[in-house]
């Protein structure tokens, strides 16, 4: 698999590939276990029940509930995977028992269900398990990408939701990231970004940010079209996703499809924009796609000149983070340049090294 690897930075306890600007770690937040809400099949005093009995026989319990997965009923499978989510969420030290005690495979199986609330049930059982770091590799060896990205594919709103979250605990693996984007899970994400609800964009801008850190994945994800949402939630300051669709931009724009496709969404006035009215690390992030995508074409310079950003860039060298000076005084070198471009282009490289 082809990484591309200038540092790192810790992100839910894995080491991502540092982006070029700081901070980019808290744009995102984990997927700590399901937020779906109880179950209506459960009610709170059965909640109760269930919680006392697995701290006074929790291995009786667990046994019990793995065998129930296997039921003929589908009314006991239900309530089986719906009670082994419930522990995987409120007791982490049960979900390693779990797993050793058989679940995931049967767990595994429920998610291919044509059941949709079985299949839910089934993801949501498995995101929870896969929150101890221990739990992914048998997830993942047991066959769970591909039905999880089926669930991303079919499922309810709430299962593919929870579907992106246990691909993202998944993808945390490395060996896992070009498997689940050869699995199709890519485009799936995309669309997700662009017709889910906040948290299913959420979850997808994550998900997508840990998978293309593989070169391949990056370019499987401009190829399903992710620009256009991308720009799309940047330009919309009141989506809360400016920051983690600028990120995701910026892990993307190091491939030549990237900088192209960007250009032709319009990308390049909505991040003048950003730099113009934006945070000051919405636009450290800006100036740096900026650079990136003026770097080398000539074209390019010309249309970022011509949306004013000289004279945004030019506040940036004022006011900005020490980093953000560094690059909006190269970019602005560039745009007053564009045709004397190699002691510029010389710095550029420099600057983004």
């Amino acid at each position: 698999m082809e990484k591309e690897n200038s540092g790192s930075f810790n992100y839910t306890g894995r080491s991502f590939s540092k982006l070029s600007v700081n901070d980019d770690s808290s744009a995102f937040s984990d997927c700590n276990s399901d937020r779906s809400g109880e179950f209506q099949t459960a009610s709170s005093q059965n909640r109760l029940l269930l919680l006392a009995c697995a701290a006074e026989n929790p291995d009786d319990l667990i046994r019990q509930l793995v065998s129930d997965l296997e039921s003929c009923s589908i009314d006991e499978q239900k309530q089986a995977a719906m009670e082994i989510r419930l522990l995987a969420k409120n007791k982490p030290e049960d979900r390693l028992k779990i797993a050793k005690a058989g679940a995931i495979k049967p767990l595994i199986s429920l998610i291919s269900s044509s059941d949709s609330q079985l299949q839910e049930y089934g993801v949501t059982a498995i995101l929870n398990l896969s929150l101890c770091d221990e739990n992914k590799e048998l997830i993942a060896s047991s066959g769970a990408i591909k039905p999880l990205v089926r669930a991303l594919r079919t499922g309810t709103p709430t299962a593919k939701e929870n579907a992106a979250c246990a691909l993202l605990r998944l993808s945390q693996m490395e060996e896992n990231k070009v498997a689940i984007g050869r699995s199709g899970a890519i485009p799936l994400l995309v669309n997700l970004l662009e017709t889910g609800a906040f948290r299913g964009k959420k979850d997808a801008a994550t998900a997508l940010y840990s998978l293309c850190s593989a070169k391949e994945n990056k370019i499987r994800a401009v190829q399903a079209g992710i620009m256009k949402p991308l720009v799309e939630l940047m330009a919309d300051f009141g989506s809360n996703m400016v920051d983690k669709s600028a990120f995701v931009l910026s892990l993307l724009i190091t491939v030549p499809e990237a900088k192209t496709a960007v250009v032709e969404e319009a990308g390049i006035p909505v991040l003048v924009e950003i730099i113009e009215v934006g945070s000051q690390r919405q636009k450290e992030i800006a100036v740096s796609i900026l650079l990136q995508i003026c770097e080398d074409n000539l074209v390019f310079r010309a249309m970022v000149a011509r949306e004013g950003a000289i004279p945004a860039l030019v506040a940036l060298t004022q006011s900005g983070t020490n980093r953000a000076k560094q690059k909006a005084e190269t970019l602005i070198d560039l745009l007053r340049q564009p045709r004397s471009s190699n002691a510029a282009a010389a710095r550029t490289s420099e600057v983004l090294g």
